[in-house]
C-alpha cells in the first residue's frame, strides 16, 4: 500500500473532513463523543442543543442524576449507561481537575466513563492533538486497505499509528470516518464511486 497516495486520494475525495459533532467547549464535545458511541453523530448533534441548554458543564452536571439525565439523551440508545458514564465523567472532573477537561490522553482515560477512543478524539479535535481514534468506521476500512488484522480497536490504532505519518494521525483518522460513512459503507461498499486505486478489498 502506496500511503502517500492512499492519503492524497482520500483528502481529494473528502476535503472538507471534520469531527461533525456540535459543540462549543471540550467539555460538551466530551458528552457528545461519549453520547455517540453505537449512534450516529447526526442523532447526538439533534440531541445536545436542548441537553447544553439544560445543563452544560461538569458542576452542575455532577449534581444530577440519572433518571434527570435520560429523558434528554434518550434517542441516543444505550441511555442507562451513557448517563451513568456522563455523570460519573462529570464528578471526576469536578473532583480531580477542577472541572477543567484535561488534555492529555493519559489524563483523559483516568475519567469515570472514558475510554481511549473518547480520550483520542477529544485529545485530537478539542486541543490538536495527533491521534487516531479508532471507531467502527476506522476498524472496518482499516482491515478492508490491509492496513492491520488487529483484533482490537487498541491493536488496530497501534498498527494504524505505525504506518500512518504522525502529522497526519487526527485527520486520517478524519479521513477514515468520512470515507466509511460515505463511501465504504459497512453493508455495502460503493466500489464505483471509490477513487482508492489500491483498495486490495476494491470490487471490480
Amino acid at each position: 500500500m502506496n500511503i502517500p497516495l492512499l492519503i492524497d486520494q482520500l483528502k481529494q475525495a473528502h476535503p472538507q473532513a471534520l469531527c461533525e459533532l456540535n459543540y462549543g467547549t471540550p467539555y460538551e464535545l466530551l458528552v457528545s463523543v461519549i453520547l455517540s458511541a453505537q449512534c450516529t453523530d447526526k442523532r447526538v448533534n439533534q440531541v445536545t442543543p436542548a441537553l447544553f441548554a439544560w445543563c452544560n458543564n461538569p458542576y452542575d452536571m455532577a449534581t444530577k442524576t440519572e433518571e434527570e439525565l435520560i429523558p434528554y439523551i434518550r434517542s441516543c440508545g444505550f441511555y442507562n449507561n451513557k448517563a451513568r458514564n456522563i455523570i460519573a465523567c462529570a464528578k471526576s472532573l469536578v473532583e480531580r481537575f477542577d472541572g477543567v477537561v484535561p488534555s492529555t490522553v493519559e489524563e483523559l482515560v483516568t475519567l469515570e466513563g472514558v475510554g481511549r477512543k473518547t480520550a483520542n478524539v477529544v485529545y485530537a479535535v478539542a486541543f490538536g492533538g495527533e491521534a487516531i481514534p479508532v471507531d467502527t468506521h476506522v476498524f472496518r476500512l482499516a482491515h478492508r486497505l490491509g492496513l492491520s488484522q488487529g483484533k482490537t480497536p487498541y491493536e488496530v490504532e497501534m498498527d494504524l499509528d505505525r504506518a500512518i505519518p504522525h502529522e497526519e494521525w487526527s485527520h486520517f483518522h478524519h479521513l477514515l470516518i468520512h470515507h466509511g460513512r460515505y463511501v465504504c459503507t459497512s453493508r455495502k461498499p460503493h466500489c464505483g464511486e471509490c477513487n482508492l486505486t489500491e483498495c486490495p478489498s476494491r470490487e471490480e
